[in-house]
């Protein structure tokens, strides 16, 4: 009866016209970026973030921002299968086969797939948040300092096994984003740290700013050096409604999928990429014709897309509940939060239920929305994607520094996105993920925070992190996260010692 009511107070939240609008206007923006290669949620979410500074209501700016994160999904799969290029990382995967089904006049039968399968696994994903996140929010209820430190922890670890390429590089970043936390004045003691007697510094570095460089204008950077030049897909597209057959070979990977991605999507580091990689993994692993992935399996269509969009939604179970991020657009969603001075956790539940049920409520309603626009609009993408970039770059650099400069109506802050800029562009250079980087940055002031708040109350023991269980058990799990990741390297080293000696 309690969720019956909840999900009531949500209804009467999302189905204002404001909300709605902006609803709209979010998974409108998130469709585009979405199809537009190289732009990216992060990146738009990041930019927005001082936009959020100027509307009154905080749910409001949630649900636009949320709208944004899951239309991306919706976008991306539209820019791999017209155009063999992902205009979202998670549909990397979507390629595969989504573009040799267009190559073959399945184009429709293919975007229909996708965009089905991820109303479906949306919705799905939507109903498992409102019946999970209640009782997590209990059970986060008993954390303390010591549980919360360990759980980021916890948190950091596993986006460093989770992110791509090298695991130092990855370690590195987490490093670098928590030395950039320690930026500004001491809460306790009131003392400037690492600020070189900067006036604009004792604040820190603003969170909006950090994004902005890393993933706004170093996206930009990157990218002026690729080529506009597009393999567009000339035929008409057609039948959009797949047949029986076609639904009986795809339904049980959407099934699938979705199931997959809501529970990959729970974990640190895991959001919509881990989803539809594992997703594609199962099918071709389980499927009778292993030998058409590649050249055009439905299946290779439905997984992986339902599996990115349910694990992009069930990521945001960690961050209502546990006020833990994780993944780097969660992160700015904290943000988001911080600034209308909402503390994430277990607490918003009951201190702001309506932002709380507004927003998962809203979930369904973008969900349907996007099926609603998806389909009709395909022409609108395609004449989108032979749009030269040289024309969207300008408007996008001067929509950042005008957020940038909203912030706290200072020049400064324009200034301090070109250091994150160039640190941006050598990263991606460098193959080093600033998506970690990021994490540690919003998770380094809270967990100095609970860790200083836990010596405290231990009167300066450290054994407070594994005397207590639920805190020893994070930590543990931690620990044999980094095992894991290290045993293959360890394994790898013996290997060429062991060469060496019989060289």
């Amino acid at each position: 009866m309690d969720l019956l009511n909840n999900l009531a107070l949500g209804i009467q939240t999302a189905f204002t016209l404001t909300n709605l609008g902006w609803c709209f206007v979010g998974v409108l923006l998130g469709t585009l970026i979405g199809v537009l290669p190289g732009i990216g949620p992060l990146a738009t979410i990041a930019i927005l973030l001082p936009v959020t500074y100027k509307m009154g209501d905080p749910t409001t700016a949630l649900i636009m921002l949320a709208g944004i994160y899951y239309g991306s999904q919706y976008g991306g799969s539209t820019t791999a299968i017209l155009v063999n290029l992902p205009g979202e990382s998670s549909s990397v995967v979507t390629t595969l086969d989504g573009y040799q089904m267009a190559r073959r006049g399945k184009a429709g039968l293919a975007l229909a797939t996708a965009a089905l399968g991820s109303f479906f696994a949306g919705t799905v994903a939507t109903f498992l948040i409102a019946a999970f996140a209640p009782p997590l929010a209990e059970l986060a209820f008993q954390f303390g300092p010591a549980e919360y430190f360990a759980l980021m922890v916890l948190g950091l670890i596993a986006a460093v096994v989770l992110a791509h390429g090298s695991f130092i590089k990855a370690l590195a970043m987490v490093v670098f984003g928590l030395l950039l936390g320690l930026v500004g004045t001491d809460v306790n003691s009131g003392a400037a740290r690492f600020t070189g007697d900067i006036p604009e510094l004792y604040n820190g570095f603003e969170f909006a700013i950090v994004a902005m460089g890393l993933f706004g204008f170093s996206e930009i950077i990157y990218n002026l050096k690729s080529s506009d030049t597009r393999d567009l897909l000339k035929d008409k597209i057609t039948n959009l409604m797949p047949t029986g057959p076609e639904i009986r070979r795809a339904a049980p990977a959407v099934v699938r999928g979705t199931m997959l991605g809501s529970l990959l999507g729970i974990l640190p580091g895991g959001g919509g990429i881990l989803s539809a990689f594992a997703s594609y993994a199962i099918e071709k692993k389980i499927s009778k014709h292993p030998e058409e992935f590649g050249k055009g399996a439905i299946e290779g269509v439905a997984g992986p897309e339902s599996a990115n969009n349910a694990g992009a939604q069930t990521s945001f179970i960690p961050m209502l509940t546990l006020g833990i991020p994780t993944t780097p657009v969660m992160a700015l969603m904290v943000a988001a939060m911080m600034i209308h001075n909402i503390t994430p956790g277990p607490q918003v539940m009951t201190t702001n239920p309506q932002l709380f049920w507004g927003l998962i409520v809203s979930m369904w309603v973008g969900n349907l929305f996007l099926v609603i626009l998806n389909l009709p609009l395909i022409g609108i993408w395609i004449r989108l994607l032979q749009l030269p970039y040289r024309y969207l770059y300008p408007a996008i650099l001067m929509f950042c520094c005008i957020g940038a400069y909203s912030i706290n109506n200072n020049v400064w802050d324009i200034l301090m996105i070109i250091p994150f800029a160039v640190l941006g562009y050598y990263f991606k250079k460098w193959r080093c993920e600033p998506a970690p980087l990021l994490l540690g940055f919003i998770l380094g002031t809270m967990m100095e925070e609970y860790l200083r708040r836990a010596l405290t109350l231990s009167r300066g023991s450290w054994s407070v992190f594994v005397d207590r269980p639920l805190s020893a058990s994070l930590l543990a799990l931690a620990l044999v996260l980094i095992v894991v990741m290290a045993l293959p390297a360890i394994r790898r080293g013996r290997e060429k010692a062991f060469e060496g000696e019989q060289d």
